[in-house]
C-alpha cells in the first residue's frame, strides 16, 4: 500500500450547514454536492475533504460515537504569524467558533484553533521549520 491519503471524511450532522460554512462563507469550491448526503471539497492535488451526513455514514459504517469532541484536528498552515491572525478572523466572520486565540508555541510556531459547525477543530498555524514550509502552496 502506498503511503498517501486520498480522502479525509468527516461525519457531520447537517451537510447543508457545512456547505454554507465552507462554500458560501469561506469561499471554498465544491467538487461534488449531493444535497443532504455529502459534500466533497478538493483540498490538495490528490486530496479531498468529504463531509458526510451522519445517517448515511452510520448506515454504511455502523453507529459512531456522538458525544464530546472528535479526536482529530485539521491544520491550515500559512507563511506568517499575521496570516494566522487574518485566517482566524476570516473563519470567525464566516461563523467558526474560536477555540483558542493564536499564541506562540514552545516549538517556535504560532497557532490558534477554530471549530467548524460540527465542532471539528481546525488549527491555523505558522510553522517556521522545514516541515511547515514544505506544506505551503
Amino acid at each position: 500500500m502506498e503511503q498517501r491519503i486520498s480522502f479525509i471524511t468527516l461525519v457531520v450532522d447537517d451537510v447543508e450547514a457545512s456547505r454554507a460554512f465552507y462554500v458560501d462563507r469561506l469561499g471554498w469550491h465544491e467538487e461534488l454536492h449531493v444535497e443532504g448526503e455529502v459534500l466533497m471539497l478538493r483540498v490538495g492535488d490528490k486530496l479531498m475533504l468529504s463531509l458526510w451526513d451522519r445517517a448515511h455514514a452510520e448506515a454504511e459504517l455502523g453507529p459512531m460515537k456522538a458525544d464530546g469532541v472528535a479526536p482529530i484536528t485539521l491544520a491550515h498552515n500559512v507563511a506568517s504569524e499575521s496570516e494566522v491572525d487574518a485566517v482566524i478572523a476570516e473563519a470567525r466572520a464566516a461563523g467558526a467558533t474560536l477555540v483558542s486565540e493564536p499564541v506562540r508555541r514552545s516549538w517556535g510556531g504560532y497557532t490558534g484553533y477554530i471549530a467548524d459547525p460540527d465542532g471539528y477543530r481546525w488549527e491555523v498555524a505558522y510553522n517556521p521549520g522545514p516541515i511547515g514550509e514544505s506544506v505551503l502552496p
